[in-house]
C-alpha cells in the first residue's frame, strides 16, 4: 500500500473484528499511515470505476456539518451532507458544496516559507522557549475545537496565555449579546435553541437564520416545518428589518422598522397583545406607548395592532438577532424580543425557546471573543505586551474592523506566525507562514454550539492525501514542543495530532446513550471516523425558567447612532460568501438571493432616495463614515428603507488569491469602534453619508444574473 507498510502490516495495526473492516474504507485511526494516492500510484484497496467514502465535517465555517465526501481514483469529486449527523441530517449549503474549490485552489500556501519543515519546526520552538510565557498568545478561529483544545492545555500547562478565538462570523452575529441576555434573563449563559418546526408564527426580528446566522442548515428545516401546511395549519413568518434580507423575502408580513427601535416594537406588540388578551398587564409592557413606538419606528400602528392580534391568538415564537443586536441598546432589544416568549409562555416547550445543550467533552458554553475583547486583545498588541502572535483559522486583517486597529498593531509584535492555508491579509503581515492542511485533508473535530437538540461532536479525517508541503497546525506545535523540552514537551506528550485526537474521543466510551459503543479505543475510534462523528440520543436542551421575565421593567429606549450622515449603515453577511468564501469562484459565481449580483460589492438604495440623490444603478458612489470610506457599484433596492442604505461583507480583500483580491469593498472599514453592553460592536449602529463619484459607464457595471432592464425595464424604448 505504500513503500512502509504492506497490506499484512496495515490489518495489524488496524484491530480486529469491525475496526478492521473500517480500516478497509479508509476510515479506522491507522489510515493515517496510508497515503491516499492518485490515479498515477494507486492504492491496493482503491480501482479503477469505484468511488471510495469518507465521512468528515465541514470547515467552511464552525456550525459543525457532517460531511461524506465522495472520492474517485485518490482525488476527492463530490461533497453531501452526512444524513447520520443530527446537526444537518443529509444536507449541505454553498459554501459546503464549494469547499473542493479550496482544497483545489490553484493559490493555496503551498510550504512553509522557511523552506522546509525542520527549520519551520525549530522557528516555532524557539518561539515558544525563547521567551515568556506570558509574551506568547494565540488567535484563533472558530474552528477547529480539537486544536484549540490542544493550544488550551499547552497554554494551561506552560503559564502561556489562553488562547483567544473570533470570527466575523460571530461578530455579526452578535453572539455575545444573545449569551448575555440568556444570562441576565435566566441565570444561564449560553445559546437559545429556537424550535422553528413547532411553531404557528414566527416573528423574527433582524435574524437572518435562512442565510448565515449562528446554524442556517438546522434552522432552514425548521422552517420547512413551519411552512408544511399537509398535516397542520401552515405557519405564518413575520420579519422585522430595516432592509429586506433573503431571510425577509420569505416572510409572510416584512416590516420595514427603523434602525434601533426592535426593542421598541417588541415590547409594543407585547402591550397590545397583552391588551387583547385581558388580564394584567405585565409589568415588563407595561411603559411602553404604541402610538409612540409606531412613530418612532416609522409603521403604522394599525399595523402593530394587527400582529398584536396574531400574537394573541396563535403560538408564536419571537428570535432577536443580526442587526437588531448591534445596536447600542441591542442587549435591551434582545431581553425584550425574548420577553414576547414569555408572553406566549413558549420556554420549555414545542415551538418555543430552549437553551443549547453542551456538547460532549464540554462542561461549560464558550463564546468567542467579543469585538470589545477583541480591541482589549489589539491594545495588548500595540502595548508590546505579546512578543510572539500565533495566527490560526482566521483571518483578522480583514474580518476585525480596521478601526480597532488591529493591522497597525501587528507592527508591535515581535514575531507574527501564521497557519494559513491561503495567502490572505494576516498571513501577509506575518513573519513566517506554515500552511496547515485544507479541511479535507485534516483530522479534527467539532462541537456543535447550536441547531441539534442532541449533543453532537462532528469528526474530521482526511478525505485525500495532502497536494501540497503542507502540514497539521496540531502536528507542528507537538513537534516544536518537543523540540523546545521541559514543561513543553511535558504538556504535548503525543506522537502526532491523531494520537491527541483518540485520547479525546476515547473519553467518550465511558458515555451512555450514544450513537455507537465499542469495547476498545481502536474500535471506538474506528467507528468515530465511520460515523462522521459521536452523537448522544438523548434531548439535551435545557428548558428554562420565564416566570419572572415578565416581572422586569425593559428600558426600550431607542437606539444611539454614530457619526453625521444622513443614511442608516446596515451591513450584512453575504449569504453566499460569508467572511471566506470570496477565493472560490463557484461562490464568486452564485447569484446573491434578492440582487442576483456577482462578483463585486453593491450598496443598496431605495429608487426613491437614488431619484433624490441623482443617482442610477450602476453609478460609483463614496459612502463615507466616521471611521472610513468605501466606494461601490449603486443598486437600486427597492426592499430598503429610505433613510438606509445596505452593503454585504465578504468582498474587499487585498489577498486572498486571485479570485478574491481587489474585487470589491470591505463594509467593515466603515465600523466604529463602537460596543453596547454585552461587548458586541454595534454594526448596525452607524449613520454614514453618500457621495456620487461617477456615472455609470456603458458595459461597465455590476455583473447579475438578473439584469436591470428585467428588474426595472431599463433599454425598453429609451436610453438609460
Amino acid at each position: 500500500m505504500t513503500e512502509k507498510f504492506s497490506r499484512r502490516d496495515f490489518l495489524k495495526l488496524a484491530g480486529l473484528g469491525a475496526a478492521t473492516s473500517a480500516i478497509l474504507t479508509g476510515c479506522g485511526p491507522a489510515s493515517r499511515y496510508v497515503k491516499r494516492e492518485p490515479y498515477q500510484q494507486m492504492p491496493e484497496y482503491n480501482y479503477v470505476g469505484q468511488n471510495t467514502y469518507y465521512a468528515t465535517t465541514c470547515r467552511e465555517c464552525a456550525a459543525g456539518c457532517g460531511l461524506v465526501v465522495r472520492t474517485y481514483q485518490g482525488r476527492a469529486i463530490k461533497t453531501e451532507g452526512n444524513a447520520n449527523n443530527p446537526l444537518n441530517l443529509g444536507k449541505t449549503c454553498a459554501r459546503g458544496q464549494a469547499t473542493l474549490q479550496g482544497l483545489y485552489n490553484p493559490d493555496r500556501v503551498q510550504g512553509p516559507s522557511t523552506g522546509d519543515w525542520d527549520s519551520a519546526i525549530q522557528a516555532v520552538a524557539d518561539a515558544l522557549k525563547n521567551y515568556k510565557p506570558n509574551e506568547i498568545a494565540f488567535l484563533m478561529g472558530m474552528a477547529p475545537d480539537h486544536l484549540f483544545d490542544l493550544v488550551s492545555e499547552l497554554a494551561s500547562a506552560t503559564g502561556m496565555n489562553a488562547p483567544v478565538r473570533f470570527g466575523a462570523l460571530g461578530m455579526f452575529e452578535s453572539r455575545a449579546t444573545l449569551s448575555k441576555a440568556a444570562e441576565n434573563l435566566f441565570g444561564q449563559a449560553g445559546l437559545p435553541w429556537f424550535d422553528i418546526n413547532g411553531a404557528e408564527v414566527v416573528f423574527s426580528f433582524g435574524a437572518n437564520f435562512l442565510e448565515t446566522w449562528l446554524s442556517p442548515l438546522p434552522y432552514t428545516r425548521g422552517f420547512v416545518g413551519l411552512r408544511e401546511g399537509e398535516t397542520k395549519l401552515r405557519g405564518a413568518f413575520v420579519q422585522f428589518e430595516a432592509r429586506m434580507s433573503a431571510t425577509g423575502a420569505k416572510a409572510d408580513h416584512w416590516v420595514p422598522v427603523r434602525p434601533g427601535t426592535e426593542g421598541l416594537v417588541a415590547l409594543a406588540i407585547g402591550k397590545l397583545a397583552a391588551e387583547a388578551r385581558g388580564g394584567a398587564m405585565p409589568r415588563a409592557f407595561s411603559s411602553v406607548n404604541p402610538a409612540d413606538v409606531a412613530e418612532q419606528a416609522g409603521v403604522e400602528l394599525e399595523a402593530l395592532e394587527e400582529l398584536a392580534a396574531m400574537f394573541a391568538t396563535r403560538k408564536v415564537l419571537a428570535i432577536p438577532g443580526g442587526a437588531a443586536l448591534a445596536q447600542s441598546n441591542g442587549l435591551e432589544v434582545a431581553e425584550a424580543v425574548l420577553a414576547l416568549n414569555a408572553l406566549s409562555d413558549n420556554f420549555g416547550q414545542a415551538g418555543g425557546v430552549y437553551l443549547s445543550g453542551l456538547a460532549p467533552m464540554q462542561t461549560e458554553y464558550n463564546r468567542p471573543a467579543s469585538a470589545q475583547e477583541m480591541k482589549s486583545f489589539v491594545e495588548k498588541m500595540k502595548s508590546g505586551a505579546f512578543k510572539v502572535l500565533f495566527v490560526h483559522g482566521v483571518n483578522p486583517v480583514f474580518e476585525v474592523p480596521a478601526s480597532l486597529g488591529f493591522k497597525e498593531a501587528l507592527g508591535s509584535v515581535e514575531q507574527v506566525i501564521s497557519f494559513a492555508t491561503f495567502p490572505d491579509e494576516t498571513a501577509a503581515e506575518a513573519k513566517y507562514v506554515f500552511p496547515d492542511h485544507h479541511g479535507l485533508e485534516s483530522w479534527g473535530y467539532q462541537r456543535v454550539a447550536t441547531g441539534s437538540d442532541k449533543p453532537v461532536l462532528s469528526g474530521a479525517q482526511p478525505v485525500v492525501s495532502p497536494y501540497y508541503d503542507t502540514r497539521a497546525t496540531a502536528d507542528v506545535l507537538i513537534a516544536a514542543a518537543q523540540l523546545a523540552g521541559g514543561k513543553f514537551a511535558e504538556a504535548l506528550p503525543f506522537k502526532d495530532e491523531v494520537e491527541f485526537i483518540e485520547t479525546k474521543v476515547s473519553a467518550l466510551m465511558a458515555e451512555a446513550d450514544g450513537s455507537f459503543s465499542a469495547a476498545d479505543p481502536v474500535t471506538f475510534m474506528a467507528y468515530f471516523q465511520q460515523h462522521g462523528g459521536w452523537f448522544k440520543n438523548v434531548d439535551a436542551r435545557v428548558s428554562l425558567d420565564g416566570s419572572a421575565v415578565l416581572n422586569n421593567n425593559f428600558k426600550g429606549s431607542e437606539a444611539e447612532f454614530a457619526g453625521e450622515g444622513e443614511f442608516f449603515f446596515v451591513p450584512f453577511v453575504s449569504p453566499t460568501m460569508a467572511e471566506a468564501g470570496a477565493n472560490k469562484p463557484w461562490l464568486q459565481e452564485l447569484a446573491d438571493p434578492t440582487t442576483t449580483v456577482m462578483w463585486n460589492t453593491w450598496v443598496e438604495i431605495n429608487p426613491e432616495t437614488a431619484h433624490e440623490l441623482g443617482l442610477h444603478d450602476d453609478d460609483v458612489v463614496k459612502v463615507i463614515s466616521e471611521a472610513g470610506e468605501v466606494e461601490a457599484y449603486v443598486y437600486l433596492y427597492p426592499a430598503i428603507r429610505p433613510d438606509t442604505i445596505a452593503m454585504p461583507f465578504g468582498q474587499g480583500h487585498t489577498a486572498y488569491g486571485r479570485y478574491a483580491e481587489n474585487r470589491g469593498a470591505n463594509p467593515a472599514d466603515l465600523l466604529g469602534a463602537h460596543f453596547n453592553e454585552a461587548g458586541d460592536i454595534t454594526f448596525g449602529g452607524m449613520k454614514v453619508k453618500v457621495e456620487k463619484v461617477k456615472s455609470a459607464a456603458r458595459g461597465i457595471g455590476l455583473s447579475r444574473l438578473e439584469s436591470t432592464m428585467g428588474v426595472y425595464g431599463d433599454s425598453l424604448g429609451e436610453e438609460h
